[in-house]
């Protein structure tokens, strides 16, 4: 990296929930540059003009379809944004290609395969390949000449993915390595050309592989008959004394985990992308919808109930699209402060989705939930027209269900954000004790009755800054209670890791509005002000609800009346008229007829 360009140093992962963050540090959808906002509407043509109207024969699986839509978009450049000039790609930056996984996010079936081949299909070979491996399937992959696919799950291991059952073994001339085992749930299974097979070398090296179509040996399933994304290919893959080059092997023997979590870290995050594309797409089509359905003389969009319907889900759109944007500018000034440390291309982006797994983790959660959130009101503003299949709702309500289970369960990312933010903690990575003992001496003082502040967002600021002491509170009070037995209560952490969760994306929220208000000011903003501060007074209530019931898991008598007491008094919040404030934002979304954020 060239001298000139200012790298700006990054907060460490985990580190905003002790660390108060300023607005103008906070990247926000609103910064894109005029080449991310090109870029941003060439998705959103694509999926207009080359995805939607065929979107019954995608479905229906009809032969060779995919694949040509995926060469389609590799003519587009939009296969290889991230991927280095030397290799094909456009070299653009990480937020880049976030603002392609969301804006090519609602394309239901088509979007499940672009992402596969664009993560999990070519990254493993570009951050884990050697030189020879990466230009000889890498330029093939950016074009969409070929398609790329990745093999970890099993019939018996899949959110235990060191379970994997699939064996490889080293023939007695030490030129192959002899795969046998099964994979299954494989997306662009039925027509890649590469794929990234895991599997265990003498018994217990979890290793990865790259295999090729046609390779002998190498057989798949017929495509899976599924509930939702019809569209996309998803097989069983079958390997039955299947000699592998073992030139092929990719990475390290015995060190596939690598590969496989740290790709993972970055699936999540581009999971959360796309599902908030996919929001915003049923979105629009409720809003359309409410305009143009009439019951009782009017249309239903002019029901305050329906009104609340939709608020509802633009606020939860602005605020996961809040966070998912904060987080990826982290990401990507992690790796230009690795670059220009000297690290390797091949290790600087990893290392920074590495340092934020935290919050990627967070963010799949969050924007899965928000997207089955959206469709699920979807459907019911719809009524029963939301149930007929001629309306493009209901797709989306079944396509939407997977986005839960894949790139690691919902419960599994939970309790892993909690369990990497503990285990950072302990290992001195990240200081939590200090800021922990900090809020118990607090609970022991009198409360600050002091004048109150009249900067503007001073009470919101006050709100995260207590939410987060709610957090440290509960999360502190648990370990010393429960010590090492507190890995074996996982209702306990899910509870925490909501809270933190909560608390993550309502001061992104906070944030990316306080940096609206100091470019545009208050009037030019004032929906999104409103969203900010619904969601932060229904936010305050839900970790409430979800420290009372970590609290009353592990405290009881005295000891958990006194834990209670410090959650009600950091969980307060101002009264505020949120059925006014939906109301506004929803009647200014109905006169525009879409999404406007």
């Amino acid at each position: 990296m060239s001298s000139t360009v200012e790298v700006k140093k990054a907060i460490k992962g985990g580190q905003w929930l002790t660390t108060a963050s300023l607005p103008e540090d906070c990247f926000i959808p609103e910064d894109f540059t005029e080449e991310q906002r090109m870029i941003k509407d060439m998705c959103t043509q694509f999926l207009d003009t080359e995805v939607f109207p065929i979107v019954q024969r995608i479905d229906a699986m009809e032969p060779g379809l995919m694949p040509s839509l995926v060469a389609k978009t590799g003519e587009l450049g939009l296969l290889s944004v991230s991927i280095p000039e030397a290799y094909g790609g456009l070299a653009k930056d990480f937020v880049t290609s976030v603002i392609v996984s969301e804006y090519l996010g609602a394309g239901h079936s088509y979007s499940v395969a672009v992402s596969a081949h664009t993560c999990i299909g070519m990254l493993p070979i570009l951050y884990f390949g050697t030189e020879e491996q990466k230009n000889k399937y890498l330029p093939k992959l950016v074009t969409g000449e070929w398609a790329g696919s990745y093999g970890l799950t099993e019939p018996n291991s899949g959110s235990d993915a060191l379970g994997a059952k699939t064996t490889a073994t080293l023939s007695a001339d030490g030129k192959h390595y002899i795969l046998n085992g099964q994979k299954c749930w494989i997306t662009n299974g039925g027509f890649a050309h590469v794929y990234t097979v895991f599997a265990k070398v003498d018994g217990d090296k979890f290793t990865a592989f790259i295999v090729e179509r046609g390779t002998p040996g190498f057989t798949q399933g017929p495509e899976e008959d599924k509930m939702g994304i019809k569209g996309s290919s998803t097989v069983q893959l079958y390997f039955q004394d299947c000699k592998i080059p073992v030139e092929n092997l990719l990475g390290e023997l015995g060190k596939g985990h690598k590969i496989a979590f740290n790709i993972l870290n970055l699936g999540r995050l581009k999971l959360c992308a796309a599902a908030i594309g996919g929001s915003r797409m049923a979105l629009n089509h409720s809003i359309t919808y409410a305009k143009t359905r009439e019951q009782f003389k009017q249309p239903i969009a002019n029901f305050g109930a329906i009104k609340h319907k939709l608020a509802e889900v633009a606020i939860r759109v602005f605020v996961a699209e809040s966070a998912l944007y904060r987080t990826s500018e982290w990401i990507k000034e992690k790796e230009e402060e690795l670059l220009a440390a000297g690290k390797p291309f091949s290790e600087a982006l990893l290392a920074g989705a590495e340092e934020y797994a935290i919050e990627c983790a967070a963010l799949k959660v969050f924007g899965s939930e928000v997207l089955d959130f959206s469709v699920d009101e979807g459907v019911q503003i719809h009524g029963g027209n939301g149930f007929s299949a001629e309306y493009n709702i209901s797709r989306a309500y079944r396509d939407s269900r997977i986005n839960r289970i894949y790139e690691g369960t919902n419960e599994i990312n939970r309790l892993l954000a909690l369990d990497m933010t503990l285990k950072r903690a302990m290992g001195g990575r990240l200081d939590l004790m200090g800021p922990a003992m900090a809020v118990q001496k607090e609970l022991m003082s009198i409360p600050d009755f002091g004048a109150s502040d009249d900067a503007p967002f001073a009470s919101e600021l006050k709100l995260i800054a207590n939410l987060k002491k709610a957090i440290l509170m509960t999360a502190g009070a648990a370990v010393q209670k429960l010590m090492m037995k507190i890995e074996h209560e996982q209702e306990i952490l899910m509870n925490i890791a909501d809270m933190a969760i909560e608390v993550f994306h309502a001061e992104s929220t906070l944030l990316r509005v306080m940096k609206l208000v100091a470019k545009q000011g208050e009037q030019a903003v004032a929906d999104q002000i409103d969203m900010m501060r619904t969601y932060l007074y229904d936010a305050a209530d839900r970790v409430n609800k979800s420290g009372k019931d970590a609290i009353n898991g592990f405290a009881d008598g005295d000891e958990g009346h006194m834990i209670l007491m410090g959650l009600k008094r950091f969980t307060k919040a101002e009264p505020f008229n949120s059925k006014a404030a939906r109301r506004r934002i929803a009647d200014r979304m109905i006169e525009r007829g879409r999404y406007l954020y």
